[in-house]
């Protein structure tokens, strides 16, 4: 499945390495990428592991505000 998560502006390229290695790290997830200028993060999870709100979690424990979660 793929999660997009919409957040509140990045204000700097290390925030999005920093989001791309926390969400990497979580088990089920197959891939991320964090669009900076789009303000999205696009992760491709295995549902039967994870699911989109523990990704969303992973990113507001991080200090950073998730507006909306799509999942396809």
């Amino acid at each position: 499945m793929k999660s997009i998560m919409k957040l509140g502006t990045l204000t700097c390229p290390s925030c999005m390495t920093k989001i791309e290695k926390a969400v990497a790290n979580h088990d089920g997830v197959e891939d991320v990428k964090v669009l900076f200028n789009a303000s999205k993060v696009k992760a491709n999870f295995d549902p039967e592991v994870t699911n989109a709100d523990e990704l969303s979690d992973i990113v507001t424990g991080l200090g950073y505000e998730v507006e909306s979660v799509k999942v396809k």
